[in-house]
């Protein structure tokens, strides 16, 4: 019965990487590896909530595979490796490794990536209904400001989750800044609707109710988050903008800019050739 149960196993892992580059399953076995020897150490070290981030970096690894077998759609090679690369980054270095707070631009690099790859996502599928849909024909422009616009709902919906996590959880996800200079109306001695603006912040010192002293925070007065929101917004505008660009190029000299190819999603094909028909039939 072991051997039998062994062999489904091997099945369906063949299955799944059916029609991947050889390259792409490399960094796959290397990363779940790096993964799994981070999950081991997290757990004799009793960090929990870590071996739970290791726990969720393994299910994220599947997303290309679970895609590719319940939409039958393809990867690239490229794209498949930056999306295991990707979340290898944000997990495993971002958080537990802690490179959110060691090295300043990590965050806004890999927000700047996620705008770039929810792009060529949102691109490939617009794409593949342009092309074998008969009754729908989109300009470049229109296809390229639709990915623009799904890259930037990603985004969005990200920030939404992260600010739902800080406020009803406790966390820390939207990381705060420290600031010398705020304006608000909030100051006004007289409480009229004009700006009071306060330069030159030393220090802020926060109480409780009860006048005792709770923290002081140096060099300024703290922001929290959102200076960071924006900031990931704008990136992620960047991002998308950056291959929104390269997609309409690629939509009007396919010979030309095949670069983009590499993170454009195609319909993956059967053995008989049949995937284009198939899907000229579902959007028809």
């Amino acid at each position: 019965m072991k051997k039998i149960s062994e062999t489904k196993t091997a099945k369906r892992l063949a299955e799944k990487y059916h029609n991947s580059n050889r390259s792409s399953i490399v960094v796959y076995i290397i990363v779940r590896a790096l993964i799994i020897g981070v999950m081991i150490r997290q757990a004799f070290l009793l960090e929990w909530h870590n071996v739970f981030l290791c726990g969720l970096s393994l299910v994220l690894l599947f997303i290309p595979f679970f895609l590719r077998s319940t939409f039958k759609i393809n990867f690239p090679s490229v794209l498949e490796i930056a999306v295991f690369i990707f979340v290898f980054a944000a997990e495993i270095l971002g958080e537990i490794a802690n490179f959110y707070g060691h090295i300043p631009f990590w965050d806004t690099m890999l927000h700047t990536v996620t705008g770039f790859l929810a792009a060529s996502v949102g691109f490939g599928m617009i794409d593949l209904l342009n092309r074998h849909s008969k009754r729908i024909q989109m300009t470049p422009l229109f296809v390229a400001l639709v990915s623009f616009c799904f890259s930037m709902t990603v985004g969005v919906v990200w920030e939404f989750g992260e600010y739902s996590f800080d406020r009803f959880l406790g966390f820390d996800t939207q990381k705060d800044e420290i600031i010398t200079e705020i304006s608000t109306v909030t100051l006004h001695p007289e409480g009229k609707n004009e700006v009071v603006k306060v330069n030159d912040i030393a220090y802020t010192i926060i109480y409780d109710n009860e006048g005792n002293e709770l923290a002081r925070i140096d060099r300024g007065y703290l922001d929290v988050g959102l200076r960071d929101t924006m900031k990931d917004m704008w990136v992620n505008l960047l991002g998308a903008a950056a291959f929104s660009m390269m997609g309409f190029l690629y939509i009007h000299r396919r010979d030309k800019y095949r670069f983009a190819e590499n993170f454009i999603i195609t319909p993956l094909e059967n053995k008989d050739g049949s995937a284009e028909k198939e899907i000229q039939e579902q959007v028809q």
